[in-house]
């Protein structure tokens, strides 16, 4: 059953993912050439992946969006620090990452 949800979360971040980024690349002068916009949606995909499949919050809750050079920005809330920690390691784990900087804020009563 689990690796069906991650296998349905991947596949889903891969087709739904790179659209919507690229509505917002449209104002985004760092991400014109398409190789680092691909690069970028495979890292911000892959951190998304990783967070559904530990269970750490919801999808609408940390936000992440990486740029071209592989700095990697999460936003958002979690449910406690030990989420927010464990969103951070995943983020620094993840393959092409430079750095992480994080503005989760802990809200337990969400």
């Amino acid at each position: 059953m689990k690796i069906t949800i991650v296998g349905t979360c991947a596949l889903l971040g891969a087709l739904v993912g790179p659209p919507v980024v690229a509505i917002a690349q449209d104002s985004d002068t760092d991400r014109s050439h398409l190789a680092a916009f691909v690069k970028d949606s495979a890292i911000t995909t892959s951190i998304k992946t990783q967070l559904a499949a530990q269970h750490l919050t919801s999808m609408g809750r940390i936000h992440v969006d990486t740029d071209k050079d592989g700095v990697v920005w999460l936003t958002g809330s979690a449910r406690s620090q030990e989420a927010a920690d464990k969103a951070v390691s995943i983020a620094r784990e993840t393959e092409h990452v430079r750095t992480v900087h994080s503005d989760i804020k802990v809200k337990s009563d969400d």
